[in-house]
């Protein structure tokens, strides 16, 4: 593998916060540069005014995932044609923190490293993931009742693909749990419970799939690109 397809690999890991999808994939990274042990990457994101916050963990993860590239010694991660990118990009930079950075935005006990809204995006992407595999097993036979004593086991075996999203989500929350679909904090579903809990992991992933057509749509205007981005 090449130094430059080594740093899209790597940018390919860095997801959207509240999309759960690669920058890559959804056409944020605008230009990637190798050469010498550095690399320079240039996001953009869909309009002027993102979030900040979220613009912020998407720049720090990447230069964390270029960071981490064997043979890499300099990286520098752009974010263009924001209103805060000057800030931004010399907070990442010097390898800051966010309410360091944005001293104004910190009152009512902001957590400086936004963990706490990483946490938040990363609880709604895995239940947008078990959404896919309830539907995925439904789809599959499983009646809709039952699916709150299906082992996790058992799923894979059934939807393998679907199994291994959620699987991914929840080591990147450190949750384990033995149960295909599961609360916060790796607990089993009761069948009281189960109904209610699957409509709102079903509005969870539709709001998160509509967020991503509009963003990328958004894009697509802003640059000028084709709608394969």
């Amino acid at each position: 593998m090449s130094p430059e397809e080594a740093a899209w690999a790597a940018l390919a890991q860095v997801r959207d916060p509240e999309l759960d999808r690669p920058i890559t994939e959804l056409g944020f990274v605008a230009r990637l540069v190798t050469g010498a042990g550095a690399v320079r990457a240039e996001l953009r994101l869909p309009t002027y005014f993102c979030a900040p916050n979220f613009a912020w963990l998407m720049v720090a993860d990447a230069r964390d995932a270029l960071a981490a590239l064997p043979g890499v010694t300099s990286v520098e991660v752009v974010l263009l044609e924001h209103f805060v990118a000057a800030e931004i990009n010399r907070g990442v930079a010097a390898v800051s923190d966010f309410a360091a950075t944005f001293t104004g935005d910190t009152e009512g006990g902001l957590d400086p490293s936004l963990a706490e809204l990483r946490s938040t995006f990363e609880r709604k992407a895995h239940l947008a993931a078990q959404d896919r595999l309830a539907r995925a097993l439904i789809a599959a036979g499983a009646e809709p009742a039952g699916l709150g004593a299906l082992s996790f086991a058992a799923a894979a075996g059934i939807a393998p693909e679907a199994a291994e999203a959620v699987a991914r989500r929840r080591a990147r929350l450190g949750l384990t749990s033995d149960h295909a679909l599961c609360d916060d904090e790796g607990a089993a579903l009761p069948a009281d419970r189960l109904p209610g809990w699957l409509r709102f992991a079903r509005t969870v992933r539709v709001s998160i799939d509509g967020n991503a057509g509009f963003c990328q749509g958004l894009l697509r205007t802003r640059y000028g690109l084709a709608p394969s981005v």
